[in-house]
């Protein structure tokens, strides 16, 4: 009896994310039907008004023009007009919707294994570290992230055209992997969640600062990955003006600057324009249907990690 005993399982230690949940339940029994009927019925018109656009984006690529005219605008049109958009789409242009899409996944790896390596040490740094012009860095951290794109957009041309990068992959990645708003969520993190005690502690057992970000620091820096990656990804897949500032080739497109071309160089929005297999509605609405679907499953699989990032970096034990 005594060995059973021993062995005995401990009970596991609640965690951020189990403790967040368990508070958030508690609150939710706390409120009253009124305020439960209110959430509801916020809630639902939120789904229902970023739901509806999406909906029919979805059923677009189905229907003919005159079904984009006159039919009810969530009715589904055909599979075989599905079937046609996606032969059209793929034959425009000797399948160069093909070549964009691969584009945008390279340049969003690239930038998003660029800016995770730029990023998380930044904000480590900044938040562990008092060195001269720590204050500084911050503050033109912040600025930058308020500038607009197109405040930097002829400098970033200038910079890339001495070193003669327009129109290459990198005019679109080194861009984009300068990431501010990623360094200073970073550095909230770290400045969260970091353990002072535990640097301490290694510093006295000999550490040094690189030992101890990659003993401490990294580790620790699971949660906040899942939020930056997903960040990133969104925000270098759908970028549009730097790509169209910066390439010139169709070649080098990404998806964003391929819809755009679509819609100025083909028949489905400027009659004046034809070509061999017309580009009509239907077409656009596929495109934009293959831009949207990489989001949306990116988010509903890292839905957990972001919601643990942010749980996890707005909470101390």
């Amino acid at each position: 009896m005594d060995n059973i005993a021993v062995n005995e399982p401990r009970a596991a230690r609640p965690t951020r994310w189990s403790l967040a949940r368990l508070r958030q339940g508690q609150r939710t029994q706390d409120l009253g039907p009124v305020s439960l009927i209110v959430r509801f019925i916020v809630l639902l018109g939120a789904g229902i008004f970023f739901g509806l656009p999406l909906l029919w984006l979805v059923l677009a690529p189905t229907k003919t023009d005159s079904q984009f005219l006159f039919a009810n605008p969530l009715s589904f049109g055909s599979f075989a007009r599905l079937g046609e958009a996606w032969t059209n789409l793929l034959n425009y242009d000797n399948g160069v919707i093909i070549k964009w899409t691969l584009n945008s996944i390279f340049y969003v790896v690239a930038s998003i294994i660029i800016q995770l390596a730029v990023t998380i040490p930044a904000g480590y740094t900044l938040a562990t570290s008092r060195f001269a012009g720590r204050s500084l860095t911050l503050t033109l951290t912040l600025v930058t992230m308020v500038l607009p794109a197109a405040a930097v957009v002829l400098p970033n041309f200038l910079e890339l055209n001495l070193f003669h990068l327009i129109d290459t992959p990198w005019a679109v990645i080194l861009p984009a992997a300068f990431y501010p708003f990623g360094v200073y969520i970073a550095f909230i993190y770290y400045s969260v969640t970091l353990p002072k005690d535990l640097l301490a502690a290694g510093r006295l057992d000999g550490a040094n600062e690189w030992q101890l970000f990659w003993n401490i620091g990294l580790p620790l820096a699971r949660p906040l990955l899942g939020v930056l990656t997903f960040l990133s990804f969104t925000a270098n897949w759908n970028n549009f003006f730097g790509p169209y500032v910066f390439l010139q080739s169709d070649t080098n497109f990404n998806l964003p600057v391929g819809l755009y071309t679509l819609i100025n160089n083909t028949a489905a929005l400027h009659p004046e324009f034809a070509s061999e297999l017309p580009i009509h509605r239907a077409e656009l609405a596929l495109t934009g249907v293959i831009m949207v679907l990489p989001v949306a499953l990116v988010f509903l699989f890292a839905q957990r990690a972001i919601s643990s990032g942010i749980i996890t970096g707005s909470t101390r034990e």
